[in-house]
């Protein structure tokens, strides 16, 4: 269990051993917005010999006011999206070596939203991506999930070009009753209070991940989006191929630059 907070996730993990006392779970030092951070950890990750059937990237900054990560990167684009492609290519060979040696489909699950419809008019922000005047919260959040379901398109033709046997979908888990709205609004907090009844729960809310973590209906199926356990249509700029491209090209250069 890799998190920022090793306080939480060790309270997690105390959580999950009491419901489940034959797990056996490892709580990991990781700060996705932060490529050093995602570095040092697929490093100490992959030192440890150990094998990685399953990755899920579900770490997330919703609609924060402006502000740049450590690495000089929109927060959001840097926390939502950068972090998790910079990681998942780190840990992609430790993936492909597990699949070949235990003979099972590796599966990466990434964490996005039907906010991925409400972005800027290009769909990502390539020339402007750190300017705080064009910056809108909203628009700057589905820009980073927009960039999940274009790199879970573009990650599944380079594999399949590969053979290797790994998938990877996106998915929006549904509006969940958690702090990560604490950016928002005052108004938007009322419009949560008045839709509070059409919120999910948590366990409601991980529901699509471990389904796509773990069901074999989803055998082979990738580059997909996914809600309430169902295939979802997701945006036009969703399955643009070129532009999943040139933000798998674009994001490759990014972290090369720092």
């Amino acid at each position: 269990m890799a998190a920022r907070n090793l306080e939480a996730a060790r309270k997690c993990k105390e959580t999950i051993i009491k419901g489940c006392p034959s797990a056996t779970i490892d709580v990991m030092d990781l700060d996705v917005s932060s490529l050093e951070s995602a570095t040092k950890f697929a490093n100490e990750y992959i030192s440890k010999g150990l094998p990685l059937n399953i990755l899920i990237c579900n770490a997330g900054v919703m609609v924060p006011p402006f502000s740049l990560s450590k690495d000089g990167i929109e927060s959001q684009f840097a926390t939502n999206y950068l972090g998790h492609f910079h990681l998942t290519n780190l840990l992609l060979d430790t993936m492909k070596n597990t699949a070949r040696s235990c003979g099972q489909e590796g599966r990466i699950v990434l964490v996005s939203s039907s906010a991925h419809t409400l972005t800027y008019k290009g769909g990502i922000m390539f020339d402007k991506l750190n300017d705080e005047k064009s910056y809108n919260s909203y628009y700057a959040y589905g820009q980073s999930k927009l960039a999940n379901i274009l790199h879970a398109k573009e990650l599944t033709r380079r594999l399949k070009e590969e053979g290797a046997n790994i998938t990877i979908n996106a998915l929006h888990p549904g509006v969940i009753a958690t702090n990560l709205s604490r950016h928002m609004t005052f108004m938007s907090v009322i419009q949560n209070l008045v839709f509070k009844h059409f919120q999910k729960n948590i366990p409601q809310g991980a529901s699509t991940t471990c389904y796509l973590a773990l069901n074999p209906k989803v055998k082979g199926v990738s580059g997909e989006y996914f809600a309430d356990n169902n295939l979802a249509k997701p945006s036009d700029k969703a399955d643009n191929a070129e532009l999943a491209k040139k933000l798998w090209e674009f994001g490759t250069e990014l972290i090369k630059s720092k």
